[in-house]
């Protein structure tokens, strides 16, 4: 039984679901980023593999605003648009009613806590880099959902477990787990290499990936430089890592820097100079391959 998630963004939060090992699982149930998870996934199965659905499968259906409050001045320029009517329409995509049901279920458990949630974002010192981090999110998840049934069949064995074990986590219902360890479990557990490496090329090919979330800028492929370790552990492995590179935004050519952070020698945070205290996961399938001395010199 197989569930490929190897260049996805998200691949070791989904192959953790489904091996079923939800105690390596970071999220929460209740987190903003499992309902987005949770919902794409929905999405792209309905859009990818309507002909494998049940006979029984239910439409999702989405808020869109039913009535709008416009504020103008005394010219009639508009100065701001508020939503205070929303209503419910079908999106003409469908899914299987159980997987549909506990998705209804995380979407109650935020509402209920929809006033903390409120509060920890205003509060939060880091809010703005939080968001826009929400947003690379959302774009890493996007670019994973056009992948995921591209690499894996429709009706696959492996698709079926991982829509189990993804209904079971939001449950918060014990999983069916299968044997042997994730090789991302695996990897942390080993910890990173020893011996040079190409940092160089594992700075490169970390930014190229987080670039494909960016908004606004583009990534020069291949102008990492300036490469320096700031800290190493007791092993002689990398703490810190930083480097320069370019990118292009708004028709014109800028630099900008990146610093690395490691834990056990491997990268765990991504800083970029624009938000220097927000940190940004790195992708898992590189950090494994990292992991695996592929990027030894």
């Amino acid at each position: 039984m197989v569930f490929n998630t190897d260049g996805m963004y998200n691949a070791e939060f989904f192959d953790y679901i489904f091996r079923g090992h939800f105690e390596n699982i970071e999220l929460k149930r209740e987190d903003m980023r499992f309902l987005m998870i949770f919902e794409q996934y929905l999405r792209a199965f309905g859009r990818k593999c309507p002909s494998y659905l049940p006979d029984d499968k239910v439409e999702i259906m989405e808020q869109v605003c039913a009535v709008e409050e416009v504020s103008k001045n005394i010219y009639g320029d508009v100065l701001s648009r508020v939503c205070v009517e929303y209503k419910w329409v079908g999106t003409g995509l469908f899914a299987r009613p159980d997987l549909y049901n506990a998705k209804i279920e995380v979407e109650n458990i935020q509402k209920a806590d929809a006033v903390r949630t409120t509060m920890d974002m205003i509060l939060d010192p880091n809010a703005m880099g939080n968001s826009v981090d929400l947003m690379h999110q959302a774009k890493g998840l996007k670019n994973d959902m056009l992948q995921i049934f591209k690499i894996n069949s429709c009706n696959s064995p492996g698709v079926r477990r991982f829509e189990e074990n993804l209904k079971l986590f939001a449950l918060n219902k014990p999983s069916i787990r299968m044997e042997g360890s994730s090789k991302y479990a695996a990897m942390k557990k080993s910890g990173g290499p020893t011996g040079s490496q190409d940092y160089s090329k594992l700075i490169d090919d970390l930014v190229a990936n987080q670039s494909k979330t960016w908004s606004f800028n583009r990534y020069t492929p291949g102008s990492i430089s300036a490469v320096s370790i700031l800290s190493k552990d007791s092993e002689g492995r990398p703490k810190s890592v930083k480097a320069n590179y370019s990118y292009s935004g708004f028709g014109s050519s800028s630099k900008g820097w990146v610093q690395i952070d490691f834990n056990n020698g491997l990268p765990k945070c991504i800083y970029f100079f624009d938000f220097p205290t927000n940190c940004k996961t790195p992708n898992s399938s590189i950090v494994a391959s990292y992991a695996q001395g592929d990027y030894g010199r």
